[in-house]
């Protein structure tokens, strides 16, 4: 029988491998039946996922993975700066046993890439970060990393990512390049300039506007040929009457104001 510490360890592992959409379903009966557990063990994982803004529940649509707002992924990705900038920042140095760890680490990687394996590919992209950050010598920082992690792949999957997974994995080479070199300073560069362009590849508006969608619907129709919006409705019919200008027109396109 499945412990709950169990099921959120693979809830979060198919998050980070993208087998999780932002949004989806967890049902306790059908994990209960899935694990082989009661549902009192399956929600004590989802509640313990819920304290780690994996998944959230509402009382329309029971527990489910979270969907990170415009607002929340940039909130993320400060908080990885944060985080991965200050762990290089802090050590002086990496042992030869964290750069082999670090090293094999890519081995798997590349070879993920090369092969068909998305869900690999995706989680050991993801989890190069947390097993930086336990080489570094820091396992608290580890799991907080695994969590932000998470929600960053989500954030990708829902805000259609564009970054490359080659160009993803080549950047984690530099940067333990860096790291073996003892190039510390230059390794927190290389991460930022990672995070930068991870962040850069999403869909994500510079600002949150509530009147987007609204503004462009209502916003004047653009020239058609050599006529304006007005030649549109005034060159077609010929009524003999003069026609009327700008100023005299009352019929103001609302969108013009917004």
């Amino acid at each position: 029988m499945a412990t709950s510490s169990d099921i959120s360890d693979r809830i979060l592992e198919a998050v980070m491998a993208q087998k999780l959409a932002p949004g989806s379903r967890l049902g306790e009966q059908q994990l209960a039946m899935l694990f082989d557990c009661s549902r009192t063990i399956v929600r004590e994982a989802l509640m313990r996922l819920a304290a780690r803004g994996i998944v959230t529940v509402s009382a329309r649509r029971g527990w489910y993975v979270v969907e990170p707002s415009q607002d929340e992924a940039r909130e993320a990705f400060e908080a990885r700066r944060v985080i991965e900038l200050g762990l290089i920042r802090s050590v002086k140095s990496v042992d030869k046993t964290g750069i082999r760890q670090l090293k094999a680490h890519l081995s798997r990687e590349k070879a993920a890439i090369k092969g068909n394996d998305v869900g690999a590919r995706s989680f050991l992209l993801g989890d190069f970060h947390v097993c930086l950050a336990e080489c570094l010598g820091n396992s608290l920082l580890a799991d907080t990393l695994r969590d932000f992690t998470a929600r960053t792949i989500l954030i990708a999957m829902l805000y259609q990512s564009s970054h490359d997974a080659a160009q993803s994995c080549e950047e984690h080479v530099q940067i333990v390049a860096a790291l073996e070199q003892g190039k510390l300073a230059l390794a927190e560069k290389l991460m930022a300039q990672h995070l930068g362009s991870v962040q850069a590849a999403l869909k994500l508006h510079a600002t949150s506007d509530p009147l987007a969608k609204l503004r462009d619907a209502l916003a004047p129709v653009a020239k058609a040929g050599k006529g304006s919006a007005q030649d549109l409705h005034t060159s077609p019919r010929k009524t003999g009457r003069k026609p009327a200008s700008p100023s005299d027109d009352s019929s103001t396109y609302l969108g013009a104001l917004l």
